[in-house]
């Protein structure tokens, strides 16, 4: 994946353009699948700030909700969590940011539907983040989106938790859980991640990420869930950080339809990766 983002401010207005080439881009964002798309975006707004406490942005932007992101630049682990892939990726439309303190804020939006460049459903979302501070490296932000999608079988609401504590100067927690809802009885998920991360020194550090996802059944159908863990090394040279993981899945619901190599369904699945990541 290569990701190339510009940024300008101006006075009190701002612009961010950010488009993103690659498999990882084009599954992991919108359109979300194999298309004649080259390039995937991820970010096209503008922002003015009115002052120094409330701003306004507007535009497709990266989503609010959720403790990942589609570059893995910002991430951790090189893989992605089931809560993450369950989106929403992007969000269109207008939202206004109110800065009480240094350590707490509010963000109230007016969205259209997740993850679609020309929505054919008008603004159809209402969303918010309560973001605090309370002391010196722990940040939490609370976050909720609501509204009805084309095709639904009901309105989504979504509740999600984030939050990072830099318990020392070696050791990192993070947290992200979340529980959507579409109404009539039509499904959603409820999921947990946590995120422990141990720097030995400032070029190499270890992280662990364990998590639940459970997939809510669709009226009378029961549900599935799926558990993960992750074991990811950073090793950094300058811009450069190199990523060797582990990561093993347990599936006894057959959700994600693992399958061995005789063609046999799997309850489990493992994987062993190395990426490398340079960020300019």
């Amino acid at each position: 994946m290569i990701d190339l983002a510009l940024k300008k401010t101006t006075g009190k207005a701002s612009f961010v353009g950010e488009l993103s080439f690659g498999p990882r881009g084009q599954y992991q964002s919108i359109p979300n699948g194999p298309d004649d798309n080259s390039f995937h975006i991820q970010n096209l707004y503008v922002n003015y700030a009115f002052t120094d406490k409330f701003s306004m942005t507007a535009g497709y932007m990266g989503t609010f909700i959720g403790y990942e992101v589609i570059s893995p630049v910002a991430n951790f682990n090189y893989s992605t969590s089931y809560l993450f892939g369950a989106g929403p990726f992007q969000n269109a439309g207008i939202k206004g940011t109110y800065a009480f303190s240094e350590k707490a804020s509010l963000m109230v939006g007016l969205f259209n539907d997740w993850n679609v460049y020309q929505d054919l459903n008008g603004v159809s979302h209402i969303g918010a983040q309560l973001m605090v501070a309370p002391v010196e490296g722990w940040s939490a932000y609370l976050n909720f989106l609501s509204g009805y999608s084309a095709g639904a079988g009901g309105t989504g609401t979504i509740f999600d938790l984030t939050t990072a504590y830099q318990v020392t100067d070696k050791f990192k927690l993070g947290l992200n859980a979340a529980d959507y809802s579409v109404s009539n009885d039509n499904g959603g998920y409820t999921g947990v991640a946590l995120y422990p991360q141990y720097a030995f020194t400032t070029a190499v550090s270890l992280g662990l990420r364990g998590e639940y996802f459970n997939y809510k059944g669709i009226g009378e159908l029961p549900d599935a869930s799926v558990a993960a863990i992750t074991l990811s090394g950073n090793i950094k040279a300058g811009g450069l950080t190199f990523i060797p993981e582990v990561r093993f899945d347990s599936d006894k619901d057959y959700s994600q339809e693992f399958v061995k190599k005789s063609g046999a369904m799997a309850k489990s699945a493992s994987q062993f990766s190395l990426a490398a990541v340079y960020a300019f």
